[in-house]
């Protein structure tokens, strides 16, 4: 990764492809919880994929204290998270240029892996108290918990506060890739671009407001972000380092490798193939 500037390529690690893959329908936002303790061996999962995927410009911790504390809506109950009895703290160094969508390419990647072992999941930038966060977790240099998610397993039903917040932000409403591509013509994606586009475009998002436009080549898409005005606290580049992991996600589950170079502003990053293709995994 580069410090010098908003330019450079991000570092690779390994994921878990085919168990994230599926991963990737199954997470849904999440509020309410059961107060069930999550047990430690998963606890322990998690703590290892923080390991891997965090590096100078964002990390992650897991925690089990002050949860009392951590999860309070501004106003009122609006947006609290009740009964979770785990989280993990996304933490980012903001003298790197790319700290967002590191964050966001990170933090995603530790949801999935949650989904994965059968716990449910929501990325909280607004609703959490950072003070509470940092009673339990230290803080290098210039860091700040720029984002958190609960840990746990979720009600039977939808709490009042899912439910109000699914309304608002029409959360599983996605825009067609007709509308956020540019570049090569549909009729001409080979299928992994079609694969890595799909993954990408059901990507979480602030108030799913999608900020992601994907311009389409031979063998390379390029993430921009498009900032509008917003009451989120969260970064448009934050969303696009999700949808980062989703379009690799799908890439990689075509039979694609490629790596990542970020761009300047607009511009997040360019996804670009590397060799050929090869067969589609199963």
């Amino acid at each position: 990764m580069s410090n010098n500037g908003r330019t450079g390529n991000k570092q690779l690690v390994e994921i878990p492809v085919e168990r994230w893959y599926r991963a990737l329908t199954d997470r849904h936002s999440w509020r309410g919880y059961q107060k069930r303790p999550v047990e430690v061996d998963k606890l322990a999962g998690l703590r290892e994929t923080c390991l891997s995927l965090s590096g100078p410009g964002a990390r992650a911790e897991i925690s089990t204290e002050n949860l009392e504390n951590i999860f309070r809506g501004i106003v009122g109950s609006y947006g609290a998270v009740t009964g979770a009895t785990a989280y993990a703290a996304f933490i980012g160094n903001m003298d790197d240029p790319n700290v967002q969508e590191n964050l966001g390419y990170m933090g995603e990647g530790i949801i999935l892996e949650a989904v994965a072992l059968g716990l449910s999941t929501c990325w909280v930038g607004g609703f959490f108290r950072p003070e509470a966060v940092t009673a339990n977790i230290s803080l290098a240099g210039n860091e700040t918990v720029i984002a958190v998610t609960p840990l746990g397993y979720r009600t039977a039903t939808p709490s009042l506060n899912d439910r109000m917040l699914k309304s608002m932000a029409k959360s599983r409403k996605r825009k067609p890739l007709t509308e956020l591509c540019s570049g090569l013509p549909e009729t001409e994606w080979q299928p992994w671009i079609s694969e890595a586009l799909e993954a990408a475009r059901i990507a979480p998002s602030a108030v799913n407001r999608q900020p992601w436009r994907f311009e389409v080549a031979t063998n390379a898409i390029t993430v921009s972000a498009v900032v509008k005005k917003s009451s989120s606290r969260i970064s448009e580049r934050l969303d696009c380092g999700i949808a980062m992991l989703h379009l690799e996600l799908g890439a990689k589950h075509a039979g694609v490798e490629g790596s990542w170079e970020y761009l300047t502003a607009p511009e997040v990053a360019r996804f670009t193939l590397s060799g050929e293709v090869m067969p589609k995994m199963i």
